[in-house]
């Protein structure tokens, strides 16, 4: 054990923040720390390392051991260049490399008894300076930050002169490079592109020493931790495995925990209709049953009924008006800025019903992509048509779209003058604002606050095409998982940018990636591109690329659309693509179509199975030897109940296949 947590108790004023929290974390391991925003996560890390005292209870460190601390906001103000700036945490190194080139000087002009004491000393030095990696260590700097998505070009840039999400990822890079025993991150995620946060994931799954994350990245989560430290209502529960796992387990225990509730009501009900009915007898011996009977529920210690799945907010995407079947449709779209070209003849379209995630590193133009194609900036050449009947809902991942000098109820009811305040009140509650936070003003609120507002005007527009730039930004997971039964529930259609990589996996029907000037289409989620990528996105890029040097005007793209294991073709203004890669991707529809077929076969031969079973279970109660064992009749009744979710997935399986072939 290298760290421990027992009985840690913290509240600020009269709220409640962490209640005996207890917990440990072993040499090596990978663990993670979720809830709700508030619930306490950043609180416990600056408790572990000493920035804020506990209430009571205690922080234990393995003797020797050091901890690397990651905060959420960074105010590194040093007047040095980022490389310079890393470089200083190889210090020691650096110390240990002068010396030995003092010690090479030394030896030049020593003999004797003097050159064999200098000798001894040169190799027991560069044995350490070997061991502390010290003829590598500019190549690991280096390497560190291309991973964090610094260029060659900032290396030379001035700590004092970047950004806030610049100095998180200089000084990610610091902690890395120092590697401490234990590493505490708070949102490493937030300001790293998918390139970098799938860098990272590796750095940390190699990493030698143990590692504690605040994160709201489930798919981060999913790959790199093997525990799950949960604190829900300032109450800590810990979890074996990842996040999926956790996820299972939780939706497990809730299930366990309704079923005692619900059956205790009813015992409590039972007992008090009973009581009712001793006391109508109103004789002595019944009335003495009754007290008892009271007294017994009196001291009753009564199950809290578990909070409702999902019962944070409550978001609900119509659109009262059907689009075209052609929702969105571009040709040729080119943008630059300063000269510096980000795309050129972008050719792709959208139709009705689909969720189209738009992904890419980092200064690729996915956002200008989507404040173009709203009319916010103008692209350079090219044009976009909306379909009929398109009704446009956009969301702004800086929420340009609020006025920050209106309260949240002005918001609303100037954007919707036809509302009454009743109903401006229900929709600000469905996002959590109630009372007199409707009276608070935009410019007070915290950043997963605007995107509420944000997301409360857009359920508002009943818009039918959905445009999102990093919607779930600064959202909790639970809020996250509301707006992706949202829009997997929402009939219009939708096209978002977004580095959340299991919201992506979770809501997209299509994913567009943004790479080398270029647009390369998957026909599927996210696991989908991963499986395809390393083939097809080369293949796409380097065909661009001979199409660019090929076309008359020098500066023209296109977009590759990738449907199946191999299919790649890029198309151009003249919409041809060869034969060959059409036969391809006709080969491989046909492949995915027969996997789908399979697929329902092996889900109606299993619902079969499940069915014939639970009728089997049926037949079993009634009969008597059974009846009369209790042990066998719980367990019978515990398989059913099993068995009836698993049918219940089954079927649900068996609709979304079925309506996949149709």
């Amino acid at each position: 054990m290298i760290l421990s947590c027992s009985h840690i108790n913290k509240s600020f004023g009269t709220d409640r923040i962490l209640t005996d929290c207890s917990f440990h974390i072993e040499d090596h391991e990978k663990a993670a720390v979720i809830g709700i925003n508030g619930a306490g996560k950043s609180t416990l890390l600056k408790i572990i390392v000493g920035e804020l005292p506990a209430d009571s209870g205690t922080v234990t460190v393995a003797k020797g051991k050091t901890i690397g601390y990651l905060s959420q906001h960074q105010e590194l103000e040093a007047d040095k260049t980022i490389f310079d700036e890393l470089l200083s945490v190889k210090q020691n190194i650096i110390d240990m490399e002068k010396s030995i080139r003092g010690l090479e000087e030394k030896m030049k002009d020593t003999e004797g008894d003097a050159l064999e004491a200098l000798l001894s000393q040169y190799t027991r030095l560069n044995h350490e300076f070997e061991l502390a990696n010290g003829y590598a260590y500019k190549s690991e700097i280096t390497g560190v930050l291309k991973g964090l998505g610094f260029t060659d070009e900032d290396f030379s840039l001035h700590v004092n002169t970047l950004s806030g999400g610049q100095k998180t990822r200089v000084a990610l890079g610091k902690l890395l490079l120092s590697k401490p025993d234990i590493i505490l991150l708070d949102e490493p995620t937030n300001h790293l592109d998918m390139a970098s946060i799938s860098w990272l994931e590796n750095y940390l799954l190699s990493y030698d020493g143990s590692v504690i994350i605040v994160a709201h990245d489930r798919y981060f989560l999913d790959q790199i931790v093997t525990k799950i430290i949960e604190i829900d209502n300032s109450n800590v529960t810990t979890f074996s495995g990842n996040y999926t796992d956790y996820a299972s387990k939780k939706a497990i225990l809730r299930n366990m925990k309704l079923k005692e509730y619900l059956n205790q009501q009813r015992e409590i009900k039972h007992q008090e209709e009973v009581i009712t009915k001793l006391k109508q007898f109103n004789r002595e011996k019944s009335i003495k049953r009754a007290e008892s009977r009271e007294k017994m529920l009196d001291k009753m210690e009564r199950v809290d009924k578990p909070a409702e799945i999902n019962d944070k907010m409550n978001i609900r995407l119509d659109p009262k008006v059907v689009s075209g079947n052609d929702v969105l449709t571009v040709r040729g779209l080119s943008k630059s800025f300063d000269k510096v070209s980000l795309f050129s003849g972008l050719d792709f379209e959208i139709k009705r019903g689909e969720r189209v995630a738009l992904i890419g590193n980092n200064g690729t133009g996915k956002t200008t992509i989507l404040k173009i194609i709203n009319g916010l900036i103008p692209a350079d050449y090219g044009e976009i048509t909306l379909g009929a009947k398109v009704s446009i809902g956009y969301y702004d991942q800086e929420h340009h779209v609020l006025d920050p000098d209106k309260t949240l109820f002005e918001e609303i009811q100037d954007t919707y003058p036809d509302l009454n305040n009743t109903q401006i009140r229900n929709t600000l509650a469905a996002f959590l604002f109630t009372g007199d936070d409707v009276f608070k003003y935009i410019r007070e609120l915290s950043g997963g606050e605007r995107g509420r507002v944000s997301l409360a005007k857009l359920m508002l527009s009943n818009a039918n095409f959905l445009i999102l730039d990093e919607p779930t930004n600064h959202l909790d997971i639970v809020s996250k998982e509301i707006l992706e039964n949202a829009l997997n529930s929402y009939t219009g259609t939708v096209l978002y940018v977004s580095h959340d990589r299991y919201f992506i996996n979770t809501t997209a029907t299509r994913i567009i990636e943004l790479t080398g000037h270029t647009l390369v289409n998957y026909i599927g989620n996210y696991d989908y591109y991963l499986e395809k990528r390393d083939i097809l996105t080369p293949k796409a890029v380097t065909a661009s690329s001979a199409a660019v040097s090929g076309s008359s005007y020098g500066a023209k793209a296109g977009t590759a659309t990738l449907s199946g294991a191999s299919a790649a073709s890029v198309s151009s203004k003249d919409g041809g693509g060869s034969s060959k890669a059409e036969w391809q991707q006709s080969k491989e529809e046909a492949a995915r179509l027969k996997k789908l077929k399979n697929e329902l076969k092996r889900t109606e031969d299993k619902i079969s199975e499940i069915e014939e079973r639970i009728s089997e279970i049926d037949e079993e109660y009634n009969n008597p030897e059974i009846a009369s064992d209790t042990s066998k009749l719980v367990a019978l009744h515990n398989e059913r109940t099993e068995l009836s979710d698993n049918l219940d997935k089954l079927y649900e399986k068996w609709e979304e296949l079925s309506e996949t072939l149709d």
